[in-house]
């Protein structure tokens, strides 16, 4: 492969898109991190912690959904850079004002606007970069901007260590603006510029549903995401409530499990793109990555975990074994046409985002009688069959050409 070509790699969209992903990663988790003691801060007891903030991380997740839909037409219809510069505006003045919520209800409504904002940015980012790395080397653009970007994490966990947790709203609403000033010299993906001068009909994402096939061909790739927000949003975010149904002596940290699966995550991507660049396959790469994942599930949850530091030790584990969201994401650009690329590839992840609204209620529901590892270990199962099928069904899209439209 010529120097030219991973020349591409390094080009100021890839740049960009890949310190966006990871102030989106930041922001998009910061709830998930101070969650409990922002809530405690304002009150609230262990229990209603719990009621309260599944109320508000689900209000983050609806938003997410919201948003994906609306900035996914945008991004069709106006363009990459379009919904790059509003989502960002969007979520980090948002997130700023999370700093100074004194209630739930507030709370809730303002994670919704910052859920619509974060929605767009990694869509759009990772259509560019699909569109405009060359097809020999693709693979390899996302997994840089998706390896960068979940370094977030681990970043929103240490400023929660070392400031107050309002604190650490501001520092990502900051981080979001001080990024506008960089994408003001990001160009425009010229597959996006090209198909602009044609007739054909725009960012319709009704389309995506039109007949049967495309329906159950979106279904698919939405179903294919599933276990990335089960690893987060559940062995995650309620990492607390595993850690004593496992008889840890010691307090488990949700916030230090998101940022452990998140360190996992920036490892398997690097290692998910070389890997489906060896096999010449996206299919046999994301599939042997899930297999490993739905292996560390059980290990988290009946492995006989009895330390903090090995429950920790596992969600990395379990995050290296997801860590396919770079590949999976450029997949679902490879299937559609340019004209439908960012409503599906933004739309998408934010379905699966959207996901874990279902996933938090089915855990909750599932719990009364079979136990947090017990609800877990079903709601896991249901997660990763679904996934591995819907894998096996959807098209190949390795070295796919994309200039092409629906």
């Amino acid at each position: 492969m010529s120097k030219i070509s991973y020349r591409a790699l390094f080009t100021l969209p890839v740049i960009v898109s890949a310190l966006g992903f990871f102030v989106d990663v930041y922001d998009l988790l910061i709830f998930s991190i101070v969650r409990v003691p922002s809530l405690q801060s304002m009150g609230y007891s262990e229990a209603e912690v719990s009621k309260i903030g599944t109320f508000i991380f689900n209000s983050q997740q609806a938003g997410l959904l919201v948003g994906g839909i609306l900035w996914g037409v945008l991004g069709d219809k106006k363009g990459r850079l379009s919904v790059l510069f509003g989502s960002i505006v969007t979520y980090s003045l948002a997130n700023i004002a999370c700093g100074f919520v004194q209630e739930p209800n507030t709370y809730a409504l303002l994670r919704f606007v910052a859920g619509v904002g974060l929605s767009g940015e990694i869509g759009a980012a990772m259509t560019l970069v699909t569109e405009i790395i060359p097809k020999e080397i693709r693979s390899l653009g996302p997994t840089i901007v998706a390896a960068v970007g979940y370094l977030g994490a681990g970043a929103a966990y240490l400023t929660q260590e070392w400031f107050e947790w309002r604190t650490a709203y501001m520092v990502g609403g900051g981080m979001g603006l001080l990024l506008l000033l960089l994408r003001i010299r990001v160009f425009e993906s010229g597959l996006f510029e090209e198909m602009k001068q044609s007739k054909v009909s725009r960012g319709n994402f009704f389309y995506l549903f039109s007949s049967w096939p495309r329906f159950i061909k979106y279904f698919q790739c939405v179903m294919i995401g599933i276990p990335t927000w089960f690893v987060v949003g559940i062995l995650g975010t309620f990492g607390n409530e595993f850690g004593k149904a496992l008889g840890i002596a010691e307090t488990i940290s949700p916030g230090k499990c998101v940022m452990f699966i998140y360190f996992g995550l920036t490892a398997g991507d690097f290692f998910s793109g070389p890997l489906s660049q060896w096999l010449q396959s996206r299919h046999k790469a994301i599939g042997y990555l899930m297999f490993c994942g739905a292996v560390s599930v059980g290990i988290y949850l009946y492995g006989g975990i009895s330390s903090p530091t090995m429950l920790y030790a596992v969600c990395f584990l379990s995050g290296i074994c997801t860590g396919y969201i770079g590949l999976y994401l450029m997949m679902v650009a490879e299937l559609y046409g340019t004209n439908l690329r960012a409503t599906a590839t933004t739309s998408v992840p934010s379905v699966v985002r959207g996901m874990a609204i279902p996933m938090t209620l089915a855990f909750q529901a599932f719990k009364p009688s079979l136990g947090a590892l017990g609800g877990a270990a079903l709601l896991g199962l249901l997660c990763y069959g679904i996934a591995l099928f819907s894998l096996t069904r959807i098209e190949e899209t390795y070295g796919k050409e994309l200039d092409f439209v629906e």
